[in-house]
């Protein structure tokens, strides 16, 4: 395994100092006063309580992490932001590396590859790289981190016509199970860097990711809005439009909103449900008018549809940008007949008993159906849409209510499900068979076994050794 030759390696800060000095103001155990801070995800309604939180600021600190947990008979997890920690369960026997301290992003405009640390957040990166008029694959929130929505598969609003964000990685730079920082790519561990692109974190403890960029600096985008009571004739509307041939630059999301009243969301939409129709397209507006004709002619309360900066694009689908409660769950779909809307709006729409705050549709096909050889873990997804459905879980008693609805939203649309699920709209468990083509499924678990044989790093969506 090639390692990478650090100007401060590892091996020479521990002839000089123990791992414990190594680490002095970077890691906490219960007993800290610093703890309960430490140790919060971004979903704040998953309570998680590892044996030890490290923050590193540095590769050389993520492998005095992982040496340290070594030492105690623990395993690693790693998270940068933690918006999808449920499916880690119990963190007992685990020290939680967090990298939110690691957030360089450097942007070389000549080869138009972004270098971003484990702990930076899409935002940053996408103003790093606007300022040299690029764009990036980026995430649906400003604040989900880069490395964990990239090394999930990463399907941007972009992807129909860019593909998935983990198929654009040149590079990734990670801390293995043996405390070695390791540099992957086409010809340095190319198995490793196969398994990285789309395969999660169960590998090693990312560190740093080089990306592509593209010469994007605006695209036209925004939401088409009407009264929920609306959301039969809209969204069967933008079912069909899902169905004409559509360019890949165009993308669109069907989605039902039920705004809470609570003084966090704006005064114009709180309290409020909707229909809406998002529209993301990279091209000519004119074309995207055209496609988005009968729609129009509905006659949205609303239409905010218009030419954006990239920066601008993160807010278009009014994902929180802080920490919130959060409970939630998505499925793949490869199919949505006429009854399928139906059956969406009588359980998610006006009449329903107990509101989520969204249930949304996102078209896939497109790039994000083709898969090329030089591809890598999650070479393609074969689904037609994703589903993924969400309430504010700001109590238990209100979590539990969220939870009993996304899965009637579920069992509504089970019947259309795909054979394969995809890692960022999980956030419940599922087998790891269900993420990933048998093939690459199978390679996963060798590669698993060859770099981390004793399962020491763990994953929300973890790949078993082969045995």
């Amino acid at each position: 395994m090639t390692t990478i030759a650090h100007p401060t390696s590892l091996m020479r800060v521990h002839r000089q100092r123990s791992l414990a000095t190594v680490l002095d103001g970077k890691l906490f155990i219960p007993e800290h006063a610093a703890y309960d801070q430490a140790r919060l995800a971004w979903n704040v309604a998953i309570e998680q309580r590892p044996a030890a939180v490290v923050l590193p600021e540095s590769a050389d600190d993520v492998a005095a992490a992982v040496l340290f947990a070594r030492e105690h008979g623990l395993r690693v997890a790693a998270q940068g932001t933690g918006h999808n920690p449920g499916p880690l369960g119990s963190l007992e026997d685990t020290v939680l590396i967090k990298t939110e301290r690691m957030r360089r992003v450097e942007i070389d405009p000549t080869a138009r590859v972004a270098r971003v640390e484990a702990g930076a957040l899409w935002q940053e990166v996408v103003e790093a790289a606007a300022a040299y008029g690029l764009g990036s694959l980026q995430g649906s929130s400003p604040d989900v981190g880069v490395i964990g929505y990239t090394i999930g598969g990463g399907a941007s609003f972009m992807g129909r016509k860019y593909g998935l964000a983990a198929n654009t990685v040149k590079a990734v730079e990670l801390v293995t199970a043996e405390g070695q920082l390791v540099r992957a790519d086409q010809e340095n561990e190319p198995d490793l860097f196969w398994a990285l692109r789309g395969g999660g974190g169960s590998f090693g403890v990312v560190t740093a990711i080089e990306l592509e960029l593209f010469r994007i600096t605006g695209i036209y985008a925004g939401i088409l809005w009407y009264p929920v009571e609306r959301a039969g004739e809209v969204l069967q509307a933008w079912r069909e439009l899902t169905h004409s041939r559509l360019p890949d630059e165009l993308t669109t999301v069907g989605r039902i909103l039920h705004f809470p009243p609570i003084p966090e969301v704006p005064e114009p939409v709180r309290g409020q449900s909707f229909a809406t129709v998002e529209a993301y397209h990279v091209g000519d507006p004119a074309t995207a008018d055209q496609l988005l004709a009968p729609l129009r002619a509905l006659g949205p309360v609303n239409d905010t549809i218009e030419t954006i900066s990239m920066p601008a694009l993160s807010s278009v689908h009014m994902d929180p940008d802080h920490p919130a409660p959060n409970g939630g769950d998505g499925l793949m779909l490869a199919a949505l007949p006429p009854r399928a809307i139906d059956e969406w709006v009588s359980t998610a729409g006006s009449e329903t008993k107990f509101p989520l705050l969204s249930v949304q549709l996102r078209h896939l096909e497109g790039e994000f159906a083709r898969a090329h050889p030089e591809n890598g873990a999650l070479a393609s997804i074969d689904a037609k849409y994703a589903m993924y459905a969400n309430g504010v879980a700001a109590t238990p008693e209100l979590a539990t209510a969220i939870h009993a609805q996304v899965e009637e939203v579920k069992r509504t649309f089970a019947p259309y499900a795909a054979r394969h699920m995809y890692l960022n709209f999980a956030e419940t468990n599922r087998p790891a068979n269900t993420f990933w083509t048998e093939h690459a499924h199978l390679r996963l678990q060798r590669i698993k076994a060859a770099v981390d044989p004793d399962d020491v790093i763990r994953a929300n969506h973890p790949i078993v050794p082969a045995r």
